[in-house]
C-alpha cells in the first residue's frame, strides 16, 4: 500500500486568466485517475485540480458551442475553462468570469446568453439569472435577474435545461422550494397530501411542515415571463435531461434517515411525463409506488445523493454509451450509465456501473460538441474540487448510429393526450375515454389529466355508470379528487358493484385507494356506508399478499373496525421483515377499539423487539413517536396495567433475534444436486421467512423493503442463475461488485477502518463500517489517511446459510428468483 503523499497525482501546468492570488493557495489534489476504475476501452484524465481557496469547490457545469465549459463554485462565483485538445499536453485555461453571480446549481448556455440558477448560499440571491455579453468582446458582463425563488441550501432550485424546441427552459427545483407564481400548470391543481393513517413528521425535524407539491419540475421561455408546472413530487432532484425523443428524465434524492421503515424508497430514475405526481410527502407520508393517482421509477438505484445527469449524445463514444443517460452520485462516488427501453407508454432501464472512485464525490457532467469527450466535476461542500474528462480509446466502433428505436401505440396515444394538458378539450372526453382502462399507467394518468381538468359535469355521470372496472377505478379516481363532496355516496355504491374477484392485485389496490380518496376528500361517510364497506372488507384481512394487507388494515383502521386490532396483531406476529412490522404497529398507533389486555401487551412489547432494529438516522425516533401515539390512546385501565412496558418506552432494551441453529458448514460442491436439479414445490413464505431470519433483509432490498448495504434482489432472476445465487451467498469475497466492495483506510496513527465512503463534508470522509447498521459511521478527515485500497474481503459475511437444512437452502433460493411473485411454477405443489 502506498502512502497518499506520494500518490502520483497528474497535475497539468496551469494557465489562470486571473490576477495572481495575494496568499498562497490551500494544495488541492483531487483523486488520481489510476485510484478511478472505468470501463474497459475508455480513459479519465484529471485535467484541473481545484485550488480551494481561489475557486472554492465546483457544484454545477455547462458547455457552450466552442466546448469551453462553465462552472460554479457552491459559495461563490463562476470559472470559463478552456480544456486542451485530446491527446495534447496543451495547458488547461481557467479564467474567472467578471459578473457579480455565482453559487450557482444550475447552469445552460442557450441563445447566445449563460442561464444561471442561483441557490443562495451566502451572497446571491435565489433565482434563474440570464447572463450575456453586451458589447462582443467574448466576455460575460450583464446579468439580469428573470425569477426569483423562494428557498436556498441543498434542497433550493437547482439545474435549468434547455427544452427540444430550444424555445424553453426546464427547472429542476428542490423540496424546500415553494412554488413561485404559475401562469398554467400541467399537474390538476388538487394534490394533497392524503394520508389514511396520520402522517408522523421527520423525527429529527427534516422538512418538517413542507407539504405538495414538494419537488417539483417548472417550464419558461428562454425570457422568463410565462411560467408553467410541468411535474411534482419529487424529494430533491439536482438535474434533468432529454432524449432524443423529448422526453424528460430525473434522478431523485432518497431520505437516508428513514432506511428500513415502510416509506423508504431509494434513489430512482423518473421519466417525467407531463401532470405528473411522484408521490414525494414529508415525514412518513411518502405515497408507496402503487398509489393510483402517482407513478413508478424507470428504475431504482439504491442509496446515495444524486447529482448532475446527461444524455451521451454527441460523445465519441460506442453506440451502447452513446445512448444511455449517465447518472452522477455524489456520496458513493459512482458515475452510472442507464439504458433505457421503451415500454408502452413509458420505459423500463437497466443501469451499469461505468466509473467509480474513493472518494469521488461527482457534481456535475457534460459531453462537449466539439470533441465528443464526457467531461465531469467533483467537489461539493467545499471537498476537494477536479474537471476530468472521459475519452474512448478502445476498438469498437464510436461512429454515430441512427437511432431506430421503435415507439407502440400507447407512446404515442400519451403524447397526443399530453397536448391537451394545458388547454383540456371536452370533446376529447368520449374519444379518450376507453385509455383510462388501459393496462398502461402513464396512459391511464395522461388521460386522467384531461379528465380532472374537465369540469366535472361533463363526465361524472359516465364514470359512476361505466361498467369496465379500470376504466371506472381511473375515472372515479378523478372523480374523488375534483368531483362535488355530495357525490361520496354514488362513488362508494358505484365502487360496491365492482366485483373484487375478477380484480387482479394491482386493481384491488387502486379499489381500496379510491374508497381510502372518498373519505379523505369527501369526509368520513355515514354509519351506514360504514357499515356496508367493513361488511366488505373485514373478511378480507389478512390478505396473502403483502401491500392488500396493509392498505385493508389501513381502510379498516380508519372506519374503526372492531376486527382491525387482533387481525393485524396476528399479521404482526408472522411479518417477516422490520418495515411489515412497522407499518402493522404504525397502522394500530391511533386506533381505539378492539383491543385487549392480551393484544395490548404484545403490541406494546413489539418495541422492545424494535430495539435490536437497525436504520436510518430517524429510525429509533419514528419507533419512539409511534409508542407515544399508542400511549396516548390508553385508558386508565389500562396504563395501570401495561405500567412495565409503559416505562420502558424511554429507553428500551433491546430483544435479540432468535438464534437459529447450526446445520452445516456449505460450500458449493455439496450444493451441487441444488444447482443442476429445478426447483419445484417450493414453499414462498418459508423462504420469505427465511429471507428475515438468516438475515438477508438486513442488508438486501427485496419489493421495496430491506437494507441498503447490498444490491436490491428484487430482479435477481433478471440477471442470475441458481448457481450465480448460490455463490454469492456461499463465497461471498470470490466475486466483490464494484459497487458494494468495501475500502480498507489506514491512519497515520495506524489505524484500520474498513467500510464503504457514504458521505463527506469539507474533506471529512464518513464511512459506512456496519453493513447492519447504517449509523455506524466512522469519520477520518482525508489529511490523516496515509493509504487506502480496496478490501479483498467482501462486507457481506459467509456462512448465512450454515443454518439451514438443503430444503430451505431451496426455499429461499425460490423466493429470491421469484420477484416476489407467488404464482411462479416452482411453488406448485
Amino acid at each position: 500500500m502506498k502512502r497518499l503523499s506520494m500518490l502520483a497525482f497528474f497535475l497539468p501546468i496551469l494557465a489562470i486568466a486571473d490576477d495572481p492570488p495575494k496568499k498562497p493557495s490551500t494544495p488541492a489534489h483531487a483523486t488520481a485517475p489510476d485510484k478511478i476504475k472505468i470501463k474497459d476501452g475508455f480513459r479519465v484524465e484529471l485535467l484541473y485540480s481545484v485550488p480551494l481557496d481561489e475557486q472554492g469547490s465546483w457544484v454545477s457545469m455547462c458547455v457552450e458551442p466552442k466546448g469551453r465549459l462553465y462552472v460554479s463554485d457552491q459559495y461563490g462565483g463562476l470559472f470559463r475553462i478552456t480544456p486542451p485538445p485530446v491527446g495534447k499536453s496543451d495547458p488547461i485555461k481557467v479564467e474567472k468570469v467578471p459578473v457579480d453571480v455565482g453559487e450557482a446549481q444550475g447552469m445552460v448556455w442557450a441563445n447566445d446568453s449563460l442561464y444561471v440558477v442561483v441557490n443562495h448560499a451566502k451572497k446571491f440571491k435565489s433565482g434563474l439569472y440570464r447572463v450575456t455579453d453586451t458589447d462582443g468582446d467574448d466576455q460575460l458582463d450583464e446579468v439580469n435577474l428573470l425569477r426569483h425563488f423562494d428557498g436556498e441550501g441543498e434542497h433550493g432550485p437547482h439545474a435549468v435545461v434547455l427544452g427540444p424546441d430550444k424555445k424553453s427552459l426546464y427547472l429542476v427545483i428542490g423540496n424546500h422550494t415553494k412554488l413561485t407564481k404559475i401562469d398554467s400548470s400541467r399537474v390538476p391543481q388538487c394534490w394533497g397530501e392524503d394520508h389514511i393513517v396520520p402522517r408522523m413528521w421527520d423525527a429529527k425535524g427534516h422538512a418538517v411542515g413542507i407539504v405538495a407539491p414538494g419537488g417539483h419540475i417548472l417550464k419558461t421561455d428562454l425570457d422568463g415571463k410565462k411560467w408553467e408546472l410541468f411535474s411534482i413530487g419529487y424529494r430533491n432532484c439536482y438535474d434533468a435531461a432529454f432524449n432524443r425523443d423529448g422526453e424528460l428524465f430525473t434522478y431523485d434524492s432518497d431520505m437516508e434517515w428513514d432506511i428500513n421503515t415502510p416509506w423508504y424508497r431509494p434513489t430512482r430514475v423518473c421519466h417525467v411525463t407531463s401532470g405528473s405526481d411522484f408521490g414525494w410527502r414529508s415525514g412518513s407520508g411518502n405515497y408507496p409506488t402503487y398509489y393510483a393517482e402517482t407513478l413508478p421509477p424507470v428504475v431504482n438505484i439504491g442509496p446515495g445523493s444524486p447529482t448532475g445527469v446527461t444524455f451521451g449524445y454527441g460523445a465519441k463514444f460506442p453506440s451502447k454509451y452513446q445512448d444511455a443517460l449517465f447518472l452522477c452520485d455524489w456520496s458513493y462516488g459512482k458515475l452510472y450509465a442507464l439504458h433505457l427501453k421503451p415500454q408502452g407508454a413509458s420505459y423500463t432501464g437497466e443501469f451499469e456501473e461505468f466509473l467509480s472512485g474513493t472518494p469521488l464525490p461527482l457534481t456535475d457532467i457534460v459531453i462537449s460538441p466539439v470533441d465528443g469527450a464526457l467531461y465531469f466535476t467533483i467537489g461539493g461542500r467545499k471537498t476537494t474540487s477536479g474537471l476530468y474528462r472521459v475519452t474512448y480509446v478502445g476498438i469498437q466502433s464510436s461512429g454515430f448510429e441512427a437511432d431506430f428505436t421503435s415507439y407502440g401505440p400507447q407512446w404515442m396515444i400519451r403524447h397526443e393526450l399530453d397536448k391537451h394538458h394545458l388547454e383540456p378539450n371536452p370533446n376529447r372526453v368520449n374519444g379518450s375515454w376507453d385509455h383510462l382502462g388501459s393496462t398502461d399507467r402513464f396512459l391511464r394518468l395522461a388521460t386522467r389529466i384531461n379528465l380532472e381538468k374537465t369540469e366535472p359535469n361533463i363526465w361524472e355521470k359516465r364514470a359512476l355508470e361505466e361498467p369496465n372496472p379500470q376504466t371506472a377505478l381511473t375515472a372515479l379516481l378523478a372523480l374523488t379528487r375534483v368531483g362535488d363532496k355530495k357525490l361520496q355516496p354514488d362513488i362508494i355504491q358505484a365502487l360496491g358493484k365492482i366485483d373484487w374477484k375478477k380484480l387482479d392485485d394491482a386493481q384491488r389496490l387502486d379499489l381500496i385507494r379510491v374508497y381510502e380518496l372518498a373519505f379523505l376528500r369527501m369526509g368520513r361517510p355515514s354509519k351506514t356506508t360504514t357499515a356496508g364497506v367493513l361488511q366488505r372488507f373485514e373478511p378480507m384481512l389478512p390478505s396473502a399478499n403483502r401491500e392488500l394487507n396493509s392498505e385493508i388494515g389501513k381502510l379498516l383502521a380508519y372506519l374503526e373496525s372492531p376486527t382491525v386490532v387482533p387481525k393485524l396483531m396476528k399479521s404482526l406476529a408472522h411479518a417477516p421483515s422490520q418495515e411489515e412490522q412497522m407499518d402493522y404497529v404504525n397502522t394500530l398507533r391511533t386506533v381505539h377499539a378492539g383491543w385487549t389486555r392480551e393484544l395490548r401487551e404484545q403490541y406494546f412489547a413489539w418495541f422492545q423487539k424494535a430495539a435490536g432494529y437497525r436504520g436510518g438516522q430517524s429510525f429509533a425516533g419514528f419507533v419512539k413517536m409511534i409508542q407515544q401515539d399508542a400511549i396516548a390512546t390508553l385508558t386508565d385501565d389500562e396504563w395501570e396495567q401495561l405500567g412495565p412496558l409503559l416505562k420502558t418506552h424511554n429507553a428500551p432494551t433491546p430483544t435479540a433475534p432468535k438464534a437459529r441453529a447450526f446445520v452445516k458448514k456449505w460450500t458449493m460442491a455439496d450444493l451441487t444436486p441444488i444447482i443442476e436439479g429445478e426447483l419445484k414445490g417450493r414453499d414462498f413464505n418459508r423462504g420469505q421467512e427465511l429471507f428475515s431470519s438468516t438475515r438477508c433483509v438486513a442488508c438486501h432490498r427485496f419489493q421495496d423493503e430491506g437494507g441498503v448495504g447490498g444490491p436490491d434482489l428484487t430482479g435477481a432472476a433478471g440477471r442470475l442463475s441458481v448457481r450465480d445465487l448460490l455463490e454469492s451467498i456461499v463465497e461471498p469475497s470470490k466475486v466483490i461488485s464494484d459497487q458494494y466492495a468495501a475500502t480498507v483506510f489506514m491512519t497515520a496513527n495506524g489505524k484500520l477502518v474498513t467500510g464503504r465512503i457514504v458521505n463527506l463534508n469539507e474533506d471529512i470522509l464518513h464511512v459506512g463500517t456496519d453493513l447492519y447498521d447504517p449509523n455506524a459511521i466512522t469519520r477520518l478527515k482525508r489529511n490523516d489517511i496515509e493509504s487506502m485500497e480496496l478490501s479483498k474481503i467482501s462486507m457481506m459475511p459467509d456462512g448465512l446459510i450454515d443454518t439451514c437444512t438443503e430444503d430451505e437452502i431451496k426455499d429461499l433460493l425460490a423466493y429470491i428468483l421469484s420477484k416476489g411473485d407467488r404464482n411462479p411454477a416452482m411453488f406448485k405443489k
